[in-house]
Formats: C-alpha cells, structure tokens, sequence
C-alpha cells in the first residue's frame, strides 16, 4: 500500500514581520490537531531548532520569551508523545538574529547552512538536535533543509552522518529557486520515490548512509498563481492565513516564473494551495515509480479553507493510509 505523510514546518516567519508563537505556531496546531483527531491521523512536525536555542538563550532576560518558550515546548512534548513524529529542521540564520523586547528581529544573511564553516555546521546540527532531543523521548533522525538549501551537500554531510541524521525530506520534483538568500536546483533528481545517496542528494547510491523521501510536486499553470494572488487579496476570512508575520519574499525572477510559465510546487496544505491536494493524489495513484505521497505545510500558512480541503483529503483517501516518519523507521 502506498503511503501518505503529513509533514509541516513548525517556525514563525523570517520577513519584516515574524509573528507571534501563539498566531503561527500554537493556535494553528491545535486547529489542525482538531481535524487528525478525529480521524486518528498522526503527523511528522519539522522543529525549527534555531528558534528553540535562541529561546533558551534570552528567556532568562525576557519574561515574554520564558512563557514562550514553555508554551512551544509543551506543545513539542505533547505531539510527541500522543503519535506524532518529531524531526529536525535547521534556519540557521537564527544564529544571527536577536529579539528587541517586543519582536524578533531576523538577520537573514547567513540564510543557508553554507554560508557557516564547517565547524560552525558541525556546531549548529549537534545543538539544533541536542535541543529536541532534550523535549521528546523519540529518537531524532529526519531532517529538511530550510528553504529547501540543501545543495551542494557536501559541506554538510559529514555533520549529519557524525549525528545520526540519515533520512532528508527535503527534494521535490523539478524545485529550483536562486535568490540573494535561497539556493536549490532539483531539476535532475532521480525518478525513484526514494533512495539511498551518500555526498549528492540528487545522485542515487544504493550504499549510501543517507535516504531521500522527496516531498511530493505537482505541475501548476500560470493560472493557479494568478487564482493564489486573488484569493490572498479578496478571498475573505476563510482564505486568511492564520499566522501574524511577514513572509520573506522571493526573488522577482521566480515570481514572474510562475506567473507567466508552468512550474513544479510541492503538494501542500498551506491556503489555497490545499485547492490541488485531491487532483495531485489522484496524479500520485497513476505513477509506479513513486513509493510515498508527502504532504508538506506550516501553521503559521494554513487557512480555515485549506483545513477544510485537508479533512476533505483524509476522508476521501483512507486516514488509514497516513503515517509518520517514526513509523516508517520502525517498519524498516
């Protein structure tokens, strides 16, 4: 039977405006913790680690970040131990970044994992999984890139193969962005709905300590863009994302990209994206070669209308279906 992941990015917002942990992070979970309640349906939740050490480090200087921080880790320990996995995700642009009194304040320009040495990488993956590990009695081994900066990997892997990280969620199908912040080029990974690679993500090697489970894509029109703008603008309250920052914005280059020519998103559950949840599935059904259907999502993006196409997608499907990253290690 194929197999379908739910997995959502746990972080606040790294534009102009982060937002607050109760707007993007606990208030939307417990929404989405509603609706897999009640179909027993269990997630993988990517930590954003950098978050949790910069939490620990000023809490003892801020009241607000002492509530704070006690607030996501009861929700942490909480996910982790009702079922749901508990993995790690690295921006480690957070290194950085620093907190005014009222607000976070983020210094994106050492967005990307290489933009460190590679004792400072070695540094960041031990403390990023030290700090979960330290909230959840499940084992940490998943990772996915922030911002999908992952390449090139040979910087990186010597940090995670020393700390046991050997499962990525990272790739998706024909994914390519290039901005002052991002970098990614997915174009020529393999066709296989997971493999084995060692230095190269896109390169497949049947030995290799590291295994890829790519996020699941799907071909998009011009069109969907355009629809995306409209209901972000004009959709109304059921279109509004919960969360309360700012997105970083992307280059213009990829933007116009993607309003004027076909490209790859990944299958997501974030606003109106969630509108192609069913038609990629039934996509997914059709195609051999591709083992795992993995949905991706952020709290601080989802939308009472994307929840509603969510819980449309588990009734239609089989909650049955749906599994988490521990499971599939435990199945190994």
């Amino acid at each position: 039977m194929k197999k379908i992941f739910l997995t959502l990015d746990y972080e606040l917002f790294f534009g102009g405006k982060s937002g607050t942990a109760n707007s993007c992070l606990i208030e939307p979970v417990e929404k989405l913790l509603d609706i897999l309640n009640r179909y027993g349906v269990k997630a993988t939740f990517f930590i954003d680690s950098g978050y949790l050490v910069r939490l620990q480090a000023l809490k003892g200087e801020y009241k607000v970040l002492e509530q704070e921080y006690q607030d996501i880790v009861n929700q942490i320990e909480y996910l982790d131990k009702t079922g749901h996995s508990i993995q790690l995700h690295i921006h480690p642009h957070w290194e950085d970044s620093t907190f005014n009194g009222e607000e976070w304040v983020m210094d994106t320009s050492r967005y990307r994992l290489h933009d460190f040495s590679k004792k400072e990488i070695d540094s960041i993956v031990y403390r990023y999984k030290k700090v979960l590990s330290d909230i959840v009695q499940n084992e940490i081994f998943a990772h996915r890139a922030g911002g999908w900066c992952i390449q090139p990997f040979e910087p990186l892997f010597r940090a995670f193969k020393k700390h046991n990280i050997w499962l990525d969620s990272t790739l998706f199908k024909n994914g390519k962005n290039s901005s002052e912040t991002h970098y990614f080029n997915f174009e020529n990974m393999p066709k296989n709905g997971e493999w084995n690679f060692e230095s190269d993500p896109l390169k497949e090697e049947p030995k290799g300590f590291f295994r890829e489970i790519p996020i699941s894509a799907y071909r998009l029109s011009p069109l969907f863009f355009w629809k995306l703008a409209f209901f972000k603008k004009f959709g109304g309250a059921e279109h509004k994302g919960f969360g309360d920052g700012v997105a970083a914005g992307g280059s213009k280059f990829d933007k116009l990209r993607m309003l004027s020519r076909f490209t790859h998103s990944v299958v997501s559950i974030d606003g109106y994206k969630a509108s192609f949840l069913q038609k990629a599935y039934s996509a997914f059904l059709n195609r051999l070669d591709e083992k795992h259907f993995v949905v991706i999502g952020h709290p601080k993006s989802m939308s009472d209308y994307s929840l509603k196409e969510l819980e449309k997608f588990i009734i239609n499907s089989g909650r049955e279906k749906f599994k988490t990253f521990k499971v599939f290690k435990n199945e190994l």
